[in-house]
């Protein structure tokens, strides 16, 4: 088992590290998990996870600038696509990847995937503000609303061992396929009505979003809350 080593008062003490169980149980988890398998078993010997995770990191990065450049072109919004896929690519494969060929490191994977996840998500973000689709307010909410959610994730991926991938059957294939549609969505409808009035078809889509993670986020923070006082009740 993998461990830490901890430095107190001058000595070295060496601490058990067990990796968190993954929760993935999302619409296309076992088509998803099939397919990375299959990719991870014909993947190139020369390339390895950290070329993954960059790719992951850079394509994502580049979905963001698609969207501020859909402001002056829209067909920046098909670039977004494929910018969107090859995200998937590095994203989900790098870990399949490690696991399949047993070059894991499960503290630095874990690490450095999620905060290249979390950099991205703003350049992404960042991008929609820009683009003139999504007011930059639902923007930003949307933003936070999933940093949020990614922390509650993270602290019960600490203190009770299981990392959740997915909530309610969505993860992150799920949404980067919504935003797919979406992008080919705007080229003929950018705008829909509502009651009659007009909006922003993003505007729509952004504030369900934010809805739905606010949701998640206090339903698994009450559960998770509960638990913890159960499995650490004071006599």
């Amino acid at each position: 088992m993998p461990s830490l080593i901890a430095h107190t008062a001058g000595t070295t003490e060496r601490v058990e590290f067990a990796p968190a169980t993954r929760i993935h149980e999302s619409f296309v988890a076992s088509a998803e998990r099939r397919t990375l398998l299959w990719l991870a078993r014909h993947t190139p010997a020369c390339i390895n996870s950290d070329h993954l995770t960059l790719l992951g990191f850079i394509a994502q990065c580049l979905a963001g600038a698609c969207y501020a450049l859909a402001r002056l072109n829209p067909d920046a919004l098909l670039v977004g696509i494929l910018c969107l896929a090859l995200n998937w690519l590095g994203d989900s494969l790098d870990g399949t990847l490690a696991r399949v060929r047993n070059r894991q490191r499960p503290r630095y994977g874990f690490y450095v995937d999620h905060i290249a996840d979390t950099i991205a998500a703003f350049f992404l973000i960042g991008g929609l503000a820009l683009s003139g689709y999504v007011h930059p307010g639902i923007a930003w909410g949307m933003l936070v609303a999933f940093l949020m959610l990614s922390i509650e994730a993270y602290l019960a991926t600490y203190t009770l061992g299981r990392f959740q991938l997915s909530y309610w059957k969505f993860g992150p294939t799920e949404i980067r396929i919504l935003l797919a549609i979406g992008n080919l969505a705007l080229l003929r409808h950018p705008m829909i009505k509502v009651l009659g009035r007009p909006v922003l078809l993003f505007d729509l889509g952004g504030t369900i979003a934010i809805a739905g993670m606010s949701i998640m986020l206090i339903v698994s923070a009450v559960k998770h809350t509960a638990q913890l006082y159960r499995e650490e009740r004071l006599a």
